[in-house]
């Protein structure tokens, strides 16, 4: 696995202008791909430090599959793949944004986006945005 420094506590960690990710428990941490164009999220995903590394090495998109226990490069079979233009982190580290030239949708669906759904006034039922589709 790669080596990432540790993180750092408190404030130290909000200040850092050192990649210092702050992995969850399970070794992951978020990682919401964005259309670098619009704007739009297109899907979250986990990225473990394996992971993380590929894509700053590579610029394409890898992610940590939690169900197949292997990294993942979106992408690699559909042909939708994700070129990196940016890789953010949030103020403590515990989430990074990547910035994407998407190609083809980012959904498993074959829609654009992950997040086609909408929660409706009831919070209960949920409705389909018809500009994902």
């Amino acid at each position: 696995m790669t080596d990432f420094p540790p993180p750092f506590s408190g404030t130290q960690q909000d200040e850092t202008l050192e990649l210092r990710p702050k992995f969850n428990a399970e070794g992951l941490v978020a990682a919401i791909a964005q259309d670098a164009a619009s704007g739009d999220v297109l899907m979250l995903a986990w990225m473990n430090a394996d992971a993380l590394a590929a894509t700053l090495e590579t610029g394409r998109a890898t992610y940590w599959s939690r169900s197949r226990g292997e990294l993942w490069v979106k992408g690699e079979t559909s042909g939708h793949v994700q070129d990196v233009v940016e890789v953010r982190v949030d103020c403590d580290q515990d989430a990074v944004l990547l910035r994407v030239n998407q190609t083809g949708g980012a959904c498993h669906t074959g829609r654009d986006s992950c997040f086609y759904r909408t929660v409706g006034p009831d919070g209960q039922t949920l409705s389909h945005d018809t500009n994902s589709d």
